[in-house]
C-alpha cells in the first residue's frame, strides 16, 4: 500500500491549535492559530482548563467495545502535528508551537551540535550513553507555561510519579508545577481537586494505552484493559469536575498493528554513509535515500518537497539546522527499522494514516 500524504491542518484543526485556543481563552493571545470557529464553539468557556491526554488513543480506536465514555465524549477529531509521535506533540502542548518553530522534528532526533541521533524520550544515544545537554533549555523560552504566569495563570501537569525529574520533564515543564501520583484514583482526585481554583490550567498525563499498543497489539488483553483504564478515568473526571470547569480530552497520536513480517529491517550495509532517524513509519535520512526507497516498502520524499509537513514557518534556525536530506516514508502497510530499532513492538504511529494522525477532541462540561 502507498504511503498517505494527508497533511494536518495547523491552520485551525490540529493539537497546535488547540493549544493556542486554550491560551487564548485565558491569557487574550496565542503565538499559533486558534481553532476553527466550529470547532471551538464545541468547547464551552470556563474559569479553569483540565487537558487530558491520552497517550497513543487515536480517533478510530474508540470503537473497541470498552471505550463507551470516550466515544460518548467525542465532539469532533482534530491532527496531530507530524511527525505523529509522542515528544513531537508533546513539545507542542508545552509550547502551542508546530514541530517547526519548536524543534522537535521526532522521535529520534539529529543533533548537529553534538553529532549524534537523539532518543527524545529519554535525551540518550540511540545506544543507551547520556547526553551532555541542557534539557530545560531545549524548547524555546518562554513556553506556554511561562506564558501562562506571567498573565497569573497557574499551569499544573498531572501524571506519573517516576516521570519528575527526567530529561524529558525537564525539558516540558519548564515552569509548570508538576503533581506525581501512583494510582488512578490518585490521578483522578488529584486532577478534579486542583481543577477547583479558577485560574488554572490542568495538564494530566495517561500514558498506559500507548505502553499497551506497543507491546502488545490492540487486539490483547492487556489493550483492552489499559483502554477500559483510560474511559474510567474519563468518566470519573467527568462525574466529578468542579462547578466552573471545563475537561477537554485528546490525544498526541493514534496506533495501527503491524504483523512482524511487515517490519522491514534496512540491511547493515545501507547504514553506511548515512543517520537514520525520526521513526519507522516516517524514515529521516541524512543521505541518499532515494536508492533505498527502490529496495524498501517506501517513498522517498526529498527535504524540499516536505518541509511544510512539520508545520508552517517561519521554521526556527534550530529545527533547520536538524532536518533531514527526506523522508522515507513507509507504505501504509509497513514499519522500516534501522539498526538500532526494536524490532519487537507490534503497535506503530509516525507517518500520516487518518489511524495514526487523527485524534479525539473530547468534551465534559463542568
Amino acid at each position: 500500500m502507498v504511503p498517505t500524504t494527508t497533511l494536518p491542518d495547523y491552520s485551525g484543526g490540529s493539537l497546535v491549535n488547540l493549544m493556542a485556543e486554550l491560551e487564548h481563552r485565558m491569557t487574550g493571545s496565542s503565538p499559533s492559530p486558534r481553532l476553527h470557529t466550529g470547532i471551538a464553539d464545541l468547547v464551552p468557556g470556563a474559569d479553569t482548563y483540565v487537558l487530558v491526554l491520552f497517550d497513543g488513543l487515536g480517533a478510530s480506536q474508540l470503537d473497541h467495545q470498552v471505550a463507551g465514555p470516550l466515544r460518548e465524549s467525542l465532539a469532533t477529531t482534530i491532527d496531530a502535528p507530524f511527525p505523529s509521535t509522542t515528544t513531537v506533540s508533546l513539545a507542542t502542548v508545552a509550547t502551542g508551537l508546530p514541530a517547526s518553530q519548536h524543534g522537535i522534528l521526532g522521535y529520534q532526533l539529529w543533533m548537529p551540535e553534538l553529532d549524534v541521533v537523539a532518543n527524545t524520550i529519554h535525551w540518550t544515544t540511540l545506544w543507551g550513553d547520556a547526553l551532555d545537554i541542557d534539557a530545560g533549555a531545549l524548547l524555546p523560552h518562554p513556553n506556554l507555561w511561562q506564558r501562562l504566569t506571567d498573565h497569573n495563570i497557574e499551569p499544573i501537569t498531572v501524571q506519573p510519579t517516576n516521570f519528575q525529574g527526567s530529561s524529558l520533564s525537564q525539558a516540558l515543564y519548564r515552569g509548570c508545577r508538576f503533581e506525581g501520583i501512583t494510582t488512578l484514583d490518585e490521578l483522578v482526585t488529584a486532577t478534579v481537586d486542583l481543577a477547583a481554583q479558577p485560574g488554572r490550567l490542568i495538564f494530566t498525563y495517561f500514558p498506559n494505552v500507548d505502553f499497551a499498543a506497543h507491546v502488545y497489539g490492540q487486539e490483547s488483553d492487556e489493550y483492552g484493559a489499559a483502554l477500559a483504564a483510560a474511559a474510567l478515568v474519563w468518566e470519573q473526571i467527568g462525574l466529578r469536575l468542579p462547578q466552573g470547569a471545563v475537561a477537554v480530552g485528546t490525544a498526541d497520536h493514534g496506533h495501527v498493528d503491524f504483523a512482524a513480517d511487515r517490519r522491514i529491517k534496512i540491511p547493515k550495509g545501507d547504514h553506511d554513509d548515512r543517520e537514520f532517524y525520526g521513526d519507522g513509519r516516517a524514515m529521516f535520512v541524512k543521505g541518499d535515500g532515494a536508492a533505498l526507497a527502490e529496495t524498501l516498502p517506501a517513498t522517498w520524499i526529498p527535504i524540499d518537497r516536505c518541509r511544510h509537513w512539520w508545520g508552517p514557518g517561519p521554521m526556527s534556525e534550530t529545527a533547520e539546522k536538524r532536518l533531514p536530506d527526506g523522508i522515507l516514508l513507509a507504505d501504509d502497510d509497513h514499519v522500516l527499522l534501522h539498526r538500532f530499532s526494536d524490532d519487537r513492538m507490534i503497535g506503530n504511529h509516525g507517518a500520516l494514516t487518518d489511524a495514526e494522525r487523527t485524534i479525539p477532541l473530547l468534551v465534559t462540561p463542568g
